[in-house]
């Protein structure tokens, strides 16, 4: 394990300001809970002061507005939480399995794998797939053929990339036995293209596209058990929380996040910096950046259409009462004066 580390060296290593003993030593991180000599916390909410209290961690890093909170020795920063990440990251180095390819993986002899590939047990790579430069691939991952991932992506088991997306075509039945029609497949011929950087969850499917390719962009960070599907664009840097559902050809622009279990309806387009709260149904394109939420209860389809159509429209109507209301209360006013 790298280190120890004075407050001083992580500073000059990360930046941000020391106040207290420069000389500190520390040798992990810890929370603000558990953490004991030689660690180093962090606190981010006011919420948490009796807790910052009792700390009995050697260091912490907060901000500037809550520096004074306590005596500790502590590095000041903007973003404690992503100074923290960082301090971790210098404690504990981002370790993937031995490079090469597992002898029990399947890898075509028309893949192409960059320097410093690592290819897990069980792993199968189909035909002409590109993997850059020191990219990892966990156990049971399967890429299907000609799908692209960049430098540095890291793909946990259970990860199938690839696969064909839910294209079917209604054909209305003919002759007899066939009245009610059946489905039609679409040959899904496209690709998925992946950038670099991005990190894929375990059990995550991305499925490939139609015609044109299905495409992750660089950086973006996408949790456990998340459904891609195809012809979708993920913008750079956008995070994905576990369970989020995105369906065809769905656009989401960059540094967006999506919280747990929100769905994305598919051909909708998603400008930079959306950022959609747990449990959310997206159900139409979103062209302006901010926070999205939607909870709404259940009901047969008829009355959910209906009284969310009310909602939607509830500010307007509270502006137009006020707006009637307010001759009502300018006469209260002048009678009562």
């Amino acid at each position: 394990m790298p280190g120890p580390f004075t407050l001083g060296q992580i500073a000059s290593r990360l930046g941000g300001r020391v106040a207290g003993d420069p000389q500190t030593l520390i040798r992990q991180v810890g929370s603000l809970e558990q953490a004991g000599a030689g660690q180093i916390t962090f606190f981010n909410s006011t919420r948490l002061q009796a807790k910052l209290g009792e700390t009995r961690a050697a260091a912490v890093i907060l901000a500037p507005g809550n520096e004074r909170l306590t005596q500790l020795p502590r590095i000041v920063s903007e973003n404690p939480y992503a100074y923290f990440a960082r301090v971790s990251q210098l404690f504990n180095p981002v370790t993937t399995q031995a490079g090469g390819v597992h002898p029990s993986a399947v890898v075509s002899p028309t893949a192409k794998l960059g320097k410093g590939v690592s290819i897990g047990a069980g792993c199968v790579i189909g035909d002409d797939v590109s993997i850059g430069d020191d990219s990892c691939l966990y156990p049971r991952v399967v890429i299907y053929p000609k799908c692209i991932l960049g430098r540095r992506v890291v793909v946990h088991s259970g990860v199938v990339i690839g696969a064909d997306g839910f294209g079917i075509a209604r054909e209305e039945g003919r002759g007899e036995g066939r009245e009610e029609g059946r489905w039609v497949k679409i040959p899904q011929i496209g690709g998925v293209r992946i950038g670099d950087d991005v990190e894929i969850g375990a059990n995550t499917t991305i499925d490939r596209g139609t015609v044109d390719d299905t495409v992750i962009e660089e950086g973006v960070k996408l949790d456990n058990q998340i459904q891609i599907g195809h012809n979708c664009r993920i913008g750079a840097h956008t995070a994905l929380a576990g369970c989020v559902g995105v369906a065809g050809s769905a656009a989401i622009g960059r540094h967006c996040t999506v919280g747990g279990a929100a769905v994305i309806l598919g051909h909708l387009s998603l400008c930079d910096g959306v950022h959609v709260s747990a449990g959310t149904v997206i159900t139409r394109s979103i062209r302006k950046p901010g926070t999205y939420t939607g909870l709404f209860p259940f009901d047969d389809n008829a009355s959910w259409a209906r009284n969310t159509a009310l909602v939607r429209h509830l500010a307007d109507l509270a502006e137009r009462v006020g707006a009637l209301e307010k001759p009502k209360r300018k006469k209260r006013k002048t009678r009562n004066a």
